[in-house]
């Protein structure tokens, strides 16, 4: 907090009154400091309300890293597992074998899956 440092020292009558007489009768603070406390207390609320908000951002952080963490492994599984299926779609020779029935009897041969 910026302290303010006056330019002029207070004037001679002012430094000359009782105690009494420059404290507030309710609150008991000197009206040469009322403004700075005042000034002091909303800063105060201010900081309370912001770091409410931080305290807030903390826990929504940790929640927020842990949904990446999982989502980041769902993905490393689902890479794989993709990766798996798409190998065993694709045979190294890009050829099947093909079983037919000819007079009786099964014949096997090989064909390309591109013709």
């Amino acid at each position: 907090m910026d302290r303010h440092i006056p330019m002029h020292a207070l004037p001679e009558e002012i430094q000359k009154m009782s105690p009494e007489e420059k404290v507030c009768k309710y609150c008991g603070v000197s009206y040469l400091i009322l403004h700075e406390f005042k000034a002091m207390e909303e800063k105060v609320k201010a900081m309370e309300k912001e770091m409410k908000f931080y305290q807030g951002s903390v826990d929504r952080e940790k929640r927020l890293q842990e949904k990446l963490r999982s989502l980041s492994q769902d993905f490393e599984q689902y890479k794989i597992e993709n990766e798996s299926k798409r190998e065993s779609l694709v045979e190294p020779e890009s050829k099947y074998i093909y079983i037919k029935r000819k007079n009786r009897m099964w014949e096997t041969k090989e064909i390309n899956r591109y013709e």
